[in-house]
């Protein structure tokens, strides 16, 4: 408003000027533009100034998170961080590097605050949320390595469709209208996607031909299929019926332009995303590994310190797979003999008696299966446990299964152990698996930590080595409180999974770091982990897209494993494992370079309460 009054009375001087002269009449200049808006980091920066510690963690995590509407959606937060407008993530480059650009404004801001004033609480979050905020303005610098189409679910537009056919509410005809707006707005999304793919490639990094060709199926699917058999549209087609209050006209009219965004706006940008990736495959490499890019071995270490957080360099992660390997293969044979298996067999024989003699569940009963071992589980928690969550967990059904999502933030959504339940299941690793997807695995380490009175922040960021570390401690635990000990099959079970965990340690860097071609990846996980060539291969391709992230799982068990073994040493009679678990439980996820903090005070508070 200054400005303009100033720029009238300037104007009103030119030409009272230029009427009382006699003179040529001349041109006034034109006004300087405007400057330009302030960027988000900007104004982000002028508001965390001058907040207590409590109000900055909300203030700047709200901004980081709102920053992506799918996730404030996914978690049920839209009461706590209230969204501008009904859209999806935006990833074009300008606002993801903006982004990126909060995130150091964070940093800078969470700095500037006297960390020797806090408690020892007030330390914790105070390191946890710098961890999270420095390791997440280290990406910036391998902005265009990460595979973002890929054929995994981590991948843009696989978490596109799984938010709309298994996260989107429809419990309401404003959670309809809202689904269709954003049916439109994924469109622009999955074209920016396609859009980033060429500027990856002009940056010299073009995802390897064998997994692209496996997205590209999948993306093809979508793209060239029935629009009556999309899944975008199919869900809501479905859900549509569940919907309490809806004339018939109004689901006519919902369902009639659900269809139409499928079929005019959703495929036409998969078939976008088709074509960018039918013309990458002619420069993607018959090679996997990052490392073959340039600066490929910064970026590898880098997706190893995100995914670990631990300091361990490539050659530390290999060779602790290889001594992993070994003391777990040891283990197994004991296990061989006491069935009487023969000692010349390799482990893919010896694995394929396992699955025969162990049972096999047929598909109509696995289902029942998982929730009856689930049940059994609940109902022996208290032998090593005296915090639970609020939250219920159930299985769903799923073509291809073994994941985990949490329950929504604000209890409408249960925990969700994904099973694949279409075809019959050998027994012997069905055991393991629950305990690692939900209890007491993932569900009561993610929904616990989500009920704690902490900063949003510690509720919602999770951190790979500890999350999957503690997943893989809860199989390992119940071999420890004895839940095996009438299933030789289901402990064998139980030790395949751990050597695949450890096996992923020698891949994924094998892969990566030593120049290990597809084809060798494979052979070693038939070799150490007895499994078949088709699980071999679908281990190999996962690990060479997603680098890093599968060595968490056993780096983060057996730093959890060092941590419960020096407590008990300094502990002695006084240590409770009950008492090391509602420590670590109550404290939420941590950085593992963070985990002898939470576990020295576990230590001192005990030593202190005798």
């Amino acid at each position: 408003m200054r400005m303009a009054a100033t720029l009238l009375l300037y104007l009103a001087f030119v030409i009272g000027c230029g009427s009382g002269s006699g003179g040529p009449a001349t041109t006034a200049p034109a006004p300087p533009p405007p400057p330009p808006p302030p960027t988000a980091s900007e104004v982000l920066a002028q508001d965390l100034q001058n907040l207590a510690l409590d109000e900055f963690y909300f203030e700047s995590f709200k901004a980081l998170i709102s920053r992506s509407p799918e996730t404030v959606v996914a978690q049920a937060l839209t009461d706590i961080f209230p969204l501008d407008s009904v859209g999806m993530d935006d990833y074009s480059e300008e606002y993801r590097l903006e982004t990126y650009a909060m995130y150091q404004v964070v940093l800078d801001a969470l700095q500037t605050y006297e960390r020797a004033a806090l408690d020892d609480r007030e330390k914790l979050d105070f390191d946890v949320y710098e961890w999270y905020l420095q390791d997440n303005v280290d990406q910036l610098e391998f902005f265009y390595y990460d595979f973002v189409a890929t054929y995994m679910l981590f991948s843009a537009q696989r978490e596109t469709e799984r938010f709309f056919t298994d996260i989107h509410p429809l419990t309401s005809q404003q959670d309809a209208e809202d689904y269709i707006t954003r049916l439109n707005s994924a469109s622009t999304k999955i074209r920016q996607v396609a859009e980033h793919l060429l500027r990856q490639q002009n940056a010299g990094i073009v995802e390897p031909a064998l997994s692209l060709n496996i997205a590209l199926s999948q993306v093809s699917a979508i793209a060239n299929g029935a629009v009556d058999a999309n899944p975008f549209f199919t869900r809501f087609r479905d859900a549509l019926d569940n919907i309490p209050n809806l004339s018939g006209s109004t689901r006519d009219d919902l369902r009639g332009r659900a269809r139409a965004a499928t079929l005019n706006d959703i495929m036409p940008a998969y078939q976008v995303l088709q074509s960018r990736m039918q013309q990458l495959l002619g420069s993607a490499s018959p090679s996997i590994g990052v490392g073959q890019f340039p600066r490929g071995s910064d970026y590898y270490s880098y997706s190893l310190r995100h995914h670990s957080t631990t300091d361990l360099t490539p050659a530390e992660v290999h060779q602790l797979g290889l001594d992993e390997l070994q003391r777990i293969h040891a283990e197994m044979r004991l296990l061989f003999d006491q069935l009487g298996y023969p000692q010349d067999e390799t482990l893919q024989e010896l694995y394929a008696r396992v699955e025969t003699d162990g049972g096999i569940i047929p598909a109509a009963d696995v289902l029942a299966t998982y929730e009856s071992i689930i049940d059994g589980a609940e109902q022996k928690l208290d032998q090593a446990f005296d915090i639970f969550p609020s939250a219920d967990v159930v299985v769903l059904p799923d073509p291809f299964g073994g994941f985990y999502i949490g329950p929504s933030f604000d209890g409408s959504r249960p925990g969700a152990f994904y099973a694949g339940t279409t075809t019959d299941q050998p027994y012997f690793q069905m055991p393991s698996l629950t305990y690692h997807e939900s209890v007491p695995g993932h569900h009561t380490q993610i929904a616990l930590a989500m009920e704690l009175d902490v900063p949003e922040f510690r509720k919602l960021v999770r951190f790979t080595g500890f999350v999957e570390g503690w997943a893989l401690y809860a199989e390992r635990l119940a071999f420890e409180l004895g839940w095996y000990d009438n299933d030789i099959y289901g402990d064998l079970g139980r030790l395949q999974f751990e050597a695949l965990r450890a096996a992923r340690l020698a891949m994924d860097t094998g892969i990566h770091s030593l120049g290990w071609s597809f084809n060798d990846a494979v052979q070693f996980n038939e070799d150490n982990v007895g499994a078949s060539n088709a699980a071999s291969q679908g281990a190999a391709a996962r690990y060479s897209v997603w680098p890093g992230q599968a060595t968490a799982y056993m780096i983060g068990m057996l730093q959890i494993l060092d941590s419960r073994q020096r407590a008990m040493d300094e502990l002695g009679s006084q240590f409770d494992l009950t008492a090391f678990h509602r420590a670590l439980l109550s404290n939420g996820a941590v950085p593992l370079s963070l985990l002898d903090t939470v576990v020295d005070q576990y230590i001192a508070d005990t030593l202190a309460n005798p």
